[in-house]
């Protein structure tokens, strides 16, 4: 899929300031101490929901703070991680933190973890059934291909007793890991942000949180089922390279997005569909 970006400026600064994203940051060769506190925090974030929540946070508290953010919209899950080690952005808000290990093994990357903000619980959606368990013999079932979405997928699918995944399989399962699969679902893996762009086309899929709200899907009554909460490892996290996380600017921003404002924010307008994790 093509990497989109898209540029949300969210500064007090005057009108009209738009920075690159290649050209705005600090660079990744600069330490944290060395950091503008008076530059804008370059932060590369989903737009449903971790931009509008970033957006909440500029208009109502970044500026008594002396925070100052340009927000740059990604559409995939690559862009804000290679933005963030190669510099070019700050900091990057749309992950969970088996996802963000994953992509370091993967990519040689040494991207860390700030705060836990949110989860956004993943869901079962369909046009074709009413009910999880009116899925017929054979039905086609879409899910996220990176490998920690895929694995929350089928977890999700085995907690509800449509499949059984293999004993020690963990957040990278596949296909592969599957034991028992009595309807003989066919499984179709797709990039995340195409998950809810294939429900015409398949009987049911597996979609992320951001991309069911993107998609004005409402989790808390469109899925046919959630993920619960409760000891959920998939909390959507601030992240930054490693070495800039006392940046003075990201620990303004952590400090903001652990605050009373934000979690009334999230539970006021996300009803279930996003949850705050702290």
């Amino acid at each position: 899929m093509r990497n989109v970006l898209k540029t949300t400026v969210l500064t007090a600064t005057a009108a009209g300031l738009v920075i690159g994203l290649t050209a705005c940051s600090s660079g990744s060769s600069d330490s944290a101490a060395q950091a503008d506190p008076n530059k804008p925090l370059v932060i590369a974030a989903s737009a449903t929901p971790h931009a509008q929540i970033l957006k909440f946070v500029q208009d109502n508290l970044a500026e008594k703070a002396g925070l100052k953010l340009d927000v740059k919209e990604v559409s995939d899950y690559v862009t804000p991680n290679t933005s963030v080690q190669d510099g070019s952005a700050d900091a990057n808000f749309f992950q969970h933190q088996p996802y963000l290990d994953d992509f370091n093994k993967k990519n040689g990357t040494d991207i860390v973890s700030v705060e836990a903000v949110h989860l956004e619980p993943l869901g079962v959606y369909s046009k074709k059934v009413k009910g999880i368990a009116d899925l017929k013999d054979g039905a086609q079932i879409a899910v996220p291909s990176d490998a920690t979405n895929e694995g929350r997928a089928l977890k999700l699918l085995a907690d509800n007793n449509i499949i059984t995944l293999k004993d020690g399989a963990g957040t990278t399962a596949t296909a592969d890991d599957i034991a028992s699969n009595p309807k003989h679902l066919k499984f179709k893996e797709l990039e995340a942000a195409q998950l809810p762009r294939s429900l015409d086309d398949v009987d049911a899929a597996v979609i992320n949180g951001n991309y069911a709200l993107g998609a004005n899907l409402k989790p808390a009554t469109d899925a046919l089922v959630l993920e619960k909460a409760q000891g959920n490892p998939y909390a959507n996290i601030l992240a930054v390279k490693k070495g800039h996380e006392s940046d003075p600017r990201v620990k303004k921003l952590a400090e903001l997005l652990h605050s009373d404002e934000v979690k009334k924010y999230i539970t006021d307008n996300f009803q279930g569909a996003v949850i705050p994790a702290f």
